[in-house]
């Protein structure tokens, strides 16, 4: 199967090496880095760029409807938080977005790993129970894309009446669906909806099992493609590699430091995000992992969020790319600390030789069946 890659896009310059609280999800709008943003993954040969999501952030849809209008081929991921706009409504407006877009969108679900980040903007169902709210959401979502009459749903959390759409996506049977979490509620749920699992960077036993999990949840006999996310720091030589990643820890800690900020400790501080505390666990395990999956990151910001990453030249990252292709990952979301000079560097220097290890390794596949 192909492999696909996939950035990220923010709509103002942001990385951990310079402040904590400033993130690509969030802040500020500046149009001109985000059309140069999304230009620079699409001339670099990324599929898709990934537009984040957050309780203070900018409106997702239309970051895309922008971006979209100043690429021609370049595809988007738009995350998702089910809960603060009626699924109809989240259908259509998705449906819609898919004809402007000419289909070049998905959707990434993401339920919420924090309290605090739910409740900024009015949710206070626990963990659990927004996941059982997203499988409600999701359910309803597809039958508007899919459905050609009205239909009444009732449910925990929703209950409509002659629901229906005349908008229908452009993508067909929908459009493609993403899914995040590490929970047990989150596999089974996502499992049932999603066409792409996706994954923090953990070792390759630990990915190896998490496919198994899901593929064990799954309704019999469905597809389903998984997604690994990582931050590669590459060096002209593997000693360069680890002195600019070290370099990138220190800037990392430095600022949280600047900002006021300290690592908590203990119990309490644990996150509330499985998929967070899986990398914290990691960390402890091991600095480096595999053959080069390097935790210092996630254990230093509390792994909230995408916080692993791949050191080494762009010989040895891709390999490492290429390693988790063959245990089951056909999507790789790779972004960096310096998000567009690394966005810039992994389009020439990474993924033409990732390409290049998956075709020659299917066409060995092809030879051999």
């Amino acid at each position: 199967m192909p492999v696909e890659f996939i950035g990220m896009i923010g709509t103002r310059p942001a990385s951990e090496l310079h402040s904590p609280t400033v993130t690509l999800t969030g802040g500020t709008v500046n149009p001109e880095y985000v059309r140069k943003f999304a230009k620079i993954h699409e001339d670099g040969g990324f599929d898709r760029v990934l537009v984040g999501y957050s309780s203070s952030g900018p409106d997702g849809f239309s970051v895309v409807s922008y971006a979209a209008s100043v690429t021609d081929k370049l595809k988007f991921l738009l995350a998702h938080r089910p809960g603060f706009v009626a699924p109809t409504l989240a259908a259509r407006k998705l449906a819609t977005l898919d004809h402007f877009t000419n289909g070049r969108i998905a959707v990434h679900i993401i339920t919420g790993g924090s309290d605090d980040e739910q409740q900024k903007d009015g949710d206070w169902l626990d963990h659990d129970t927004r996941y059982y709210r997203t499988d409600e959401y999701l359910e309803i979502v597809r039958r508007v894309w899919t459905s050609d009459l009205p239909f009444d749903y009732q449910g925990e959390f929703y209950n409509l009446k002659n629901a229906f759409s005349e908008v229908k996506p452009l993508q067909k049977p929908h459009i493609p669906i993403y899914f995040g979490g590490a929970s047990s509620a989150a596999v089974s749920i996502g499992a049932k909806h999603s066409n792409v699992y996706a994954f923090w960077g953990e070792p390759l036993a630990a990915i190896k099992q998490r496919i198994a999990d899901v593929k064990a949840a799954a309704p019999v006999g469905k597809p389903l493609r998984f997604s690994i996310s990582l931050r590669p720091i590459l060096g002209e030589t593997e000693e360069k590699a680890w002195e600019k990643a070290r370099y990138i820890l220190s800037r990392i800690k430095q600022s949280r430091a600047d900002a006021g900020l300290k690592l908590p400790v203990g119990a309490s501080a644990r996150p509330q995000s499985v998929g967070s505390r899986r990398l914290l666990e990691f960390a402890q395990e091991s600095e480096i992992h595999d053959k080069r999956l390097w935790t210092p990151i996630a254990a230093a910001t509390g792994a909230y969020g995408n916080t692993t990453a791949l050191v080494g030249t762009p010989e040895q990252v891709a390999e490492s790319l290429f390693d988790y292709y063959q245990a089951g990952v056909t999507t790789l979301l790779i972004r960096g600390f310096d998000p567009v000079e690394d966005a810039i560097s992994y389009g020439r220097d990474v993924i033409p030789l990732v390409r290049g290890l998956v075709q020659r390794f299917e066409q060995q596949t092809a030879t051999v069946a």
